[in-house]
């Protein structure tokens, strides 16, 4: 088994099909993007690397991404790609400590990385010219050897490398068809949102099925240039975490355009608010996709499909849209308590996740390993429940829970609930210590461009539909909300603050 095998399948059947654009310009048909897969696969074999050998990807999103993902596995290395946004220091110790042989770079994000004992930009004629040797026979793979080393944002220390099969990621590629989206040669996927994340994870769903892969120019995001995209070469796929949506939602309403530009956009990553999906398909119309998944089991746990966000005529309608739906077909989804048991239908408790899309364990840290998987189950640390149906809908992460007078309280809840009041962009609630109740609910409030947010009518719309007791004691407004590279909030970074602000 080699994740490689697929464009090797697609090379044969069909060389001169598109394969590789950067924006409008094609780059390589199936045939030539096999042939250099190939060509890189013996350079870097040449070199010394061996079977398992790690390969670091440090780049911003580049048509060289591609052919070094599958360059890499048709060689029988293991890639670990990086975000993008990291400082060079941390870039280089997740290299140090996957034990990365080579590492690839752009220069204008990995300038000076010493992470690996050789690095290579690839925008200068050293990678070029690795592309002279000759082309290498696939390695064959085991279905559990290593493809994909993905390390963890280390929000609470030092980021764990989340080891993926090539039967991991194989069950992810052949659930997507499943579960998401038929996808077809004619299909375009967009590469707008990090490679090193999600959105290079789609990559072999599209790859297996022969579709074509987009670059944009700009190498990131932009509304405008990705829907000029979408109407000139066909309608876009692509991964986007809820913010990014919420962006080119924003586009398309501020320009008067629909959806056209895009077959479907899959969002996950991050909470998608009921207000916020409601005015996407309002927007865009029904191009729109959730799924729940981490990087422990990659882009699988549930899918919320576009029918079910559009059958508005079905009873429990608003609470599937809150939802994030229901198990994706490779994997079982159940919710239990603190000693792993089953919980009854509308309880809350920890989701665990069984199947074959599930992580061999986090590299060169079994202890982790062991207190993640117990029993065949990954422990996701979100809190959710799930109902008659197997929708689930997730209540927050077990760390964001905040308890305040022995009650908790669910921070998603009091931000769908804000989220109502008028002039409310974007919300974040945390808890905050306090000597009397342990911990008080404080919200982080982003007004709407041009307007001011009224803090009596934040109450009021609280009373209004939840319990005097969830309401925030405290409202922050900010111009932003702290985020990563991937869109998610930082709730840490503003816990921080507020234990900061406590201190002095």
């Amino acid at each position: 088994m080699n994740l490689a095998a697929s464009l090797a399948r697609i090379a044969r059947l069909d060389p001169r099909r598109p394969a590789l654009y950067e924006g409008e310009r094609l780059l390589w048909t199936y045939g030539q993007l096999a042939d250099r897969v190939q060509r890189l696969a013996g350079a870097l074999r040449a070199a010394g690397l061996e079977p398992g050998d790690r390969v670091a990807l440090f780049l911003r999103n580049h048509p060289a991404y591609l052919e070094l993902l599958y360059g890499c596995w048709w060689a029988g290395l293991a890639v670990v790609p990086m975000n993008a946004k990291l400082h060079v220091r941390e870039a280089d110790w997740i290299a140090s400590h996957a034990q990365a042989s080579w590492a690839f770079v752009t220069s204008d994000i990995g300038a000076g990385s010493a992470g690996a004992p050789r690095v290579v930009d690839v925008d200068t004629q050293e990678y070029a010219h690795l592309f002279d040797a000759a082309p290498l026979d696939m390695e064959h793979r085991g279905p559990d050897d290593l493809a994909w080393l993905f390390y963890t944002s280390g929000t609470t220390g030092k980021p764990k490398g989340v080891m993926l099969s090539h039967r991991n990621l194989l069950a992810m590629a052949l659930g997507y068809f499943v579960d998401v989206d038929a996808v077809t040669a004619t299909d375009a996927i967009v590469y707008a949102a990090p490679m090193s994340h999600g959105n290079g994870l789609y990559a072999l769903p599209h790859m297996l099925a022969g579709a074509r892969h987009v670059v944009p120019a700009s190498g990131g995001f932009d509304p405008a240039e990705l829907f000029t995209l979408g109407r000139a070469i066909g309608p876009l796929s692509t991964f986007a975490a809820p913010t990014i949506v919420k962006r080119l939602v924003d586009h398309a309403e501020a320009q008067g355009l629909g959806g056209e530009a895009f077959k479907t956009i899959v969002y996950g990553g991050a909470p998608m608010y009921e207000q916020d999906i409601r005015r996407a398909l309002r927007v865009m119309g029904p191009r729109f996709v959730q799924i729940y998944g981490q990087g422990e089991t990659p882009m699988t746990a549930t899918v919320l499909p576009r029918a079910h966000l559009l059958d508005t005529a079905h009873p429990r309608h608003a609470h599937r849209l809150a939802s994030v739906g229901y198990a994706q077909s490779p994997v079982e989804v159940r919710v239990a308590d603190a000693d792993g048991r089953t919980l009854p239908l509308g309880d809350t408790g920890e989701v665990l996740v069984r199947g074959d899309t599930v992580m061999l364990g986090y590299w060169r840290d079994a202890e982790a390993t062991s207190r993640a998987i117990r029993g065949g189950w990954l422990s996701t640390g979100d809190l959710g429940s799930l109902d008659e149906d197997g929708f689930l809908t997730l209540r927050d992460r077990s760390k964001d829970l905040v308890i305040s007078g022995g009650s908790n309280i669910y921070p998603r809840e009091v931000e769908e609930v804000l989220l109502l009041a008028p002039g409310v962009a974007e919300v974040a609630v945390v808890g905050a210590p306090d000597p009397e109740w342990g911990e008080v609910v404080v919200a982080f409030v982003v007004p709407r461009p041009g307007m001011q947010v009224d803090k009596g009518a934040l109450d009021e719309v609280c009373l209004q539909h939840i319990g005097r007791f969830k309401r925030p004691k405290r409202y922050v407004v900010v111009d932003a909300l702290p985020k990563n590279n991937y869109g998610k909030v930082l709730k840490t970074a503003l816990r921080e603050q507020l234990r900061a602000e406590t201190a002095s």
